[in-house]
């Protein structure tokens, strides 16, 4: 399996709304007392064995809106089919520390799926998406680009049940 963890790299993105993706598949590492240390097709990754099957857990490299060039190259390399993969995002539409798993469909408003849907020309890539809710008081770019505050009660542990999620995933 191919997990994938969307987000932008570097430390001023680190601990953004948009960057849930890496923090969800950070906090799956840590679960499997693994970390993604190898530059490989443009991303951060991590080749496992979880129950005897090959697992590839991806951080791209590339830019949110460029996640489908290392979606993309990763499949080309490993040999995974669409259905064999999970990308894991932050959402906008959905309220704040919400989980919603998808198996396949529309890349809805998140540029990062928009671009894995358009490069690799699939719609039947699963997905799990993390609620981040919105706050139409700000530019959306600010938004999601803006740190995730101590107080934000939901988002902290929707990174825990997110990275639950997919071991159970992993495991089933």
């Amino acid at each position: 399996m191919l997990i994938v963890g969307l987000g932008n790299p570097g430390d001023k993105y680190a601990h953004t709304r948009h960057n849930m993706g890496y923090m969800a598949v950070d906090k799956l590492l840590e679960k499997l007392g693994k970390s993604a240390d190898k530059n490989i097709c443009s991303s951060l990754v991590c080749e496992t064995y979880v129950k005897s099957k090959k697992t590839v857990i991806a951080k791209p490299l590339t830019y949110m809106n460029l996640s489908g060039e290392a979606v993309m190259a990763l499949m080309a390399r490993y040999g995974f089919k669409p259905e064999e993969i999970l990308v894991v995002y932050d959402d906008i539409d959905l309220p704040a520390g919400a989980l919603r798993y998808r198996p396949s469909g529309s890349a809805g408003t998140h540029n990062g799926m928009r671009n894995i849907v358009a490069v690799t020309g699939r719609t039947d890539i699963p997905r799990l998406r993390i609620g981040v809710g919105q706050d139409r008081s700000m530019p959306l770019a600010d938004y999601v680009l803006s740190d995730i505050k101590e107080d934000e009660g939901k988002l902290l542990p929707a990174i825990d049940k997110a990275a639950e999620f997919i071991l159970e995933k992993l495991n089933g």
